[in-house]
């Protein structure tokens, strides 16, 4: 053996241990956030200071921006951690509900704000908020929420599938009226996420999933600018200074970094010589500047994110918990994964950001409460709730003075299930209790006004309105004689006399 197979061996069998350890996970989500978060605000300190300058005089205007969202995004992230699960799963639909209702509002004139033709935005002050990008998080929450408690009611396929499929696809049609496909595209990886782990058969999710794809190309060319795009995909050698001009330099800045890139700062597309080089296309001037190292390197933070938020999925005993993370892993990772793939043209240009590292303060700020909800999620693994409830915090939790996880207990689940639903059928008895008192009240309310009018009248009443069968030993003897007219009588000696 050599020294240096020992030593990867040796290596190998340290991280083996030390993701042993109950908190790794935890350490791994924070780490990853933290990475991917730093390099992202870098690289559009590089990749935007050129376009920032000529537009407003100053290098660091966007900068500065993404470094503000990126600072209301570690609120957020602080927020997430601190949320109870129960606290989360209450308040799931009403903020999913919030999140619909700002999705109407936006495409309101005068209340959403339009640019470059699509209607996403709210502006309150120096800040801009996307709707579309907050949905996307309350539909992973509800919808986690949703399928979770279905299942431990074992429920019926059409339980599974509604009311989250029609609220999935109102969402979608909300913000293709942005219009907006690349984040519809999102919305669908969440809604297939959510239905996959969710228990959905196979033969089911794969008409829904073939549906989708469909739905998606009759959009893409539905619209000029989506059919340009595909256009050029498929017509890559076509009007090399049109349609394919973005392309063909996004390969170009690819090509020009080689294996150790040019040198952070030394890109030369960021010269606006590539479009959207610090949002949709941040990757390029990754590759530019620091090389197949950079890109190897983000690859590398999204493939260890997903095997850690899938470990922290199959560790979960809530089901609630194991819906939520392998949903928001696999979004997140599937947004990352376009964004590159179109980047090195294996895909169509769609728009997608790449997650933490690309500019945009609205979709920073709520990946990073996202990437907060999943490191909560990993200190609710049942090791890490052992060592947190026996004082084995670590110095980051005890800084941070971060709650005690709640234990998931199943048949506490099952007991609290319980009482819901006998609150829920108490709810309804008494409901229909309420409903025949009024019915009983009104009733009796208008006996006692037939019982106040006169004796001329009161027959009047009685026969204008339905006579209804009583009982032969309670009505009167009067009641009983058919013979007897309905019609007012002056004298008891007119009985049975014609008229």
């Amino acid at each position: 053996m050599t020294e240096t197979t020992r030593r990867n061996r040796l290596a190998a069998t340290k991280f083996g241990a030390w993701l042993a350890r109950p908190l790794a996970s935890f350490h791994l989500v924070v780490t990853i956030a933290t990475l991917l978060t730093v390099l992202g605000l870098v690289m559009v300190l590089s990749a935007s200071s050129v376009e920032a300058y000529v537009d407003g005089g100053s290098a660091y205007s966007l900068f500065i921006q993404q470094a503000m969202f990126a600072a209301i995004g570690a609120v957020l992230f602080y927020l997430a951690l601190r949320i109870s699960l129960r606290r989360l799963r209450q308040w799931s639909f009403p903020l999913f509900a919030i999140s619909v209702l700002a999705l109407l509002l936006v495409l309101i004139p005068g209340i959403g704000s339009e640019v470059q033709g699509a209607r996403r935005w709210f502006f309150l002050g120096p800040v801009s908020v996307q709707p579309s990008e907050i949905v996307k998080v309350t539909l992973v929450v509800w919808g986690a929420h949703l399928l979770a408690s279905r299942r431990s009611e074992q429920a019926g396929l059409k339980d599974i599938l509604v009311p989250l499929v029609p609220a999935g696809l109102l969402v979608c049609l909300l913000v293709v009226l942005e219009p907006n496909l690349s984040t519809t595209i999102a919305l669908g990886i969440v809604l297939a996420a959510l239905l996959w782990f969710g228990g959905l058969p196979v033969r089911l999710f794969v008409t829904i999933a073939i549906s989708g794809i469909i739905a998606a190309g009759i959009l893409a060319l539905s619209a000029g600018y989506r059919s340009d795009r595909m256009r050029a995909f498929f017509n890559p050698g076509d009007d090399p200074q049109g349609i394919n001009y973005q392309a063909r330099q996004a390969l170009y800045s690819l090509a020009d970094g080689g294996i150790w890139g040019r040198g952070l700062g030394q890109s030369r597309a960021k010269w606006q010589y590539l479009p959207n080089a610090h949002n949709d296309f941040i990757f390029a001037i990754i590759g530019e500047e620091l090389g197949f190292l950079g890109c190897a390197l983000v690859l590398g933070l999204f493939a260890l994110f997903v095997y850690t938020g899938l470990r922290i999925a199959s560790r979960s005993v809530d089901p609630f918990l194991r819906l939520l993370t392998a949903t928001a892993t696999t979004w997140i990772t599937g947004q990352a994964l376009i964004n590159i793939g179109y980047v090195v043209n294996l895909l169509p240009v769609t728009g997608l950001q790449l997650p933490l590292v690309s500019a945009g303060g609205s979709s920073l700020a709520i990946t990073l409460f996202m990437f907060g909800i999943i490191a909560n999620a990993a200190r609710h693994e049942p090791e890490a709730i052992s060592a947190l409830q026996a004082g084995q915090d670590g110095r980051f939790s005890r800084l941070l003075r971060l709650p005690k996880p709640e234990v998931y207990s199943p048949a506490k689940a099952d007991a609290a299930r319980a009482r819901s639903a006998a609150a829920k059928a108490a709810e309804r008895a008494k409901a229909e209790r309420a409903k025949a008192d009024r019915a009983k009240a009104d009733r009796a309310r208008a006996d006692r006004a037939r019982a106040a009018l006169p004796q001329g009248r009161r027959g009047q009443s009685e026969s204008g309105r339905r006579r209804v069968p009583e009982s032969r030993g309670t009505s009167s003897l009067r009641a009983t004689r058919a013979w007897e007219p309905n019609y007012p009588i002056n004298h008891a000696r007119d009985r049975g006399r014609p008229r």
